[in-house]
């Protein structure tokens, strides 16, 4: 097994200060990955202050417990559950919430995770592994129209089809896929050309990736619990490492902080017009160049930033 590189949190210090945290505060990390911004987060917080992470990864649930802090509490799930955690633990509302989204260095570097095409591995790719289907069974069992849909979708690929035809046709011959390198080197005669610089599976394994550990489908669910559950003030910090997660960020934060649309021609003020759930912060925040060269998997992250407004959250937002 290749030595795994070093863990570097992306944007720390950014995100951390985008929270705005309060000594006395109560915050939710979504993603507690390796802990690094949990850490700075906890380094911040005075005695009252609470913090509750939550990962589905049992490696980074085992990272967190070595953290001996009674502020913190470790929640073993994925952050789609928030709303019910947050019940579960008596946690009404809460003064910031952080998402650090896709896949962490560790994860990529260890090769048993079959996350990454460089080593050869079982094709596993979930982030929990004590539950769920891992890569391997899906696609040995998955319809070709669904395997194309999910690449072609997930992965923006354009050989989405020559992909999936090539997978059932192997089936159909009875050979299946059960590691990294199978899948990779069939992808390999698929993908006629690529980006410069690009293996022709990295679309294909981040789409099934994606698709197996139902990303996008967790975010979509967990934006209006978190927003729902900010106190007056309090900060969403949203990190997207990919385009279809930006804009599912994006496009949540600009729908909740724009006003409702009223009828047309009511004589009513801009001024007076109802406030909306959330106020955007700044501009989308990206890596530092210095950074980048030290970390060049950060090179695609993007933060965006809101803060809740003193007004209801109701299911028309």
């Amino acid at each position: 097994m290749s030595t795994p590189l070093q863990h570097i949190t992306v944007l720390l210090d950014e995100a951390v200060e985008a929270l705005a945290v309060r000594a006395d505060g109560v915050y939710v990390d979504c993603t507690f990955g390796r802990g690094g911004h949990s850490r700075l987060i906890l380094s911040r917080l005075g005695p009252e202050g609470r913090l509750i992470a939550f990962d589905k990864d049992p490696l980074a649930i085992a990272e967190a417990g070595r953290i001996d802090d009674p502020r913190l509490t470790i929640v073993h799930a994925g952050f789609e559950t928030l709303a019910d955690e947050l019940d579960r633990l008596g946690v009404e509302r809460v003064d910031g919430v952080l998402m650090d989204l896709g896949v962490s260095s560790p994860q990529i570097d260890d090769a048993q995770r079959g996350f990454s095409f460089r080593f050869d591995a079982p094709l596993d790719m979930r982030m929990d592994t004590t539950r769920g289907q891992t890569a391997a069974d899906w696609l040995n069992s998955a319809s070709e129209d669904d395997i194309r849909r999910v690449i072609r979708e997930y992965g923006e690929e354009r050989f989405a089809a020559s992909i999936a035809r090539a997978i059932v046709q192997n089936r159909a011959d009875g050979t299946l896929l059960h590691t990294t390198r199978e899948l990779a080197a069939l992808c390999a005669r698929c993908v006629r050309t690529r980006e410069p610089g690009q293996d022709p599976a990295t679309r294909t394994f981040q789409s099934i990736r994606i698709f197996i550990n139902r990303e996008l489908d967790e975010l979509e669910a967990v934006l209006p619990q978190a927003a729902a559950r900010l106190l007056p003030a309090g900060r969403l910090v949203v990190i997207a490492f990919h385009s279809l997660e930006d804009r599912i960020v994006k496009q949540f934060m600009r729908a909740a902080s724009s006003p409702p649309e009223l009828p047309r021609g009511m004589p009513i003020r801009a001024a007076d017009l109802p406030q909306p759930p959330l106020a955007l912060l700044g501009k989308p925040v990206r890596e530092g160049s210095e950074r980048l060269a030290a970390n060049p998997r950060a090179r695609s992250a993007i933060m965006r930033v809101a803060s809740r407004n003193n007004v209801r959250w109701g299911p028309s937002t």
